[in-house]
């Protein structure tokens, strides 16, 4: 169970990436995201599996965790789902999926309260809260920009 936690957790082994494998994850996420097909997106059914699945994932970051330690950089399946938090209820264009990516990076490297306070849950928890909170960051900064129409 662990190896299969372990290649879970690192995302089906994006998170060996020589450099920076929480924006390779990040950019996994993207180009996934990307090729859904546009009725899927905001649909309650994605949002569902979005949801369930990262808590399940949980699950498999505690376990993985045991063999490659907490927090373990190669732990990429959270900023997986971060993204998708982070695409939320969005339009699908290619602006805001750049857009997305580089303000979900900078939340999820810079971790503003309570990002940084959520990271330091116990187990599993506290590695996919972080993420899942710089995803909704990263969400709200982009419904504005759109409210605004500083975006479209």
């Amino acid at each position: 169970m662990k190896k299969t936690s372990v290649y879970i957790s690192t995302l089906f082994g994006i998170g060996y990436f020589p450099k920076a494998p929480g924006t390779a994850g990040t950019l996994f996420a993207a180009m996934v995201y990307f090729i859904l097909p546009e009725k899927w997106i905001g649909s309650v059914y994605l949002i569902l599996s979005i949801l369930f699945l990262s808590l399940i994932s949980v699950l498999f970051i505690s376990k993985a965790e045991k063999k490659l330690g907490h927090d373990n950089g190669k732990i990429v399946i959270d900023e997986f789902f971060g993204y998708f938090v982070a695409m939320m209820f969005l339009p699908k264009s290619l602006l805001i999926l750049t857009l997305a990516f580089i303000l979900f990076r900078f939340f999820d490297i810079f971790k503003p309260e309570p990002v940084n306070v959520l990271q330091k849950l116990p187990k599993g928890w506290g590695v996919m809260a972080d993420d899942i909170m710089a995803g909704i960051y990263t969400n709200i900064c982009l419904q504005i920009l759109l409210y605004f129409k500083y975006i479209k």
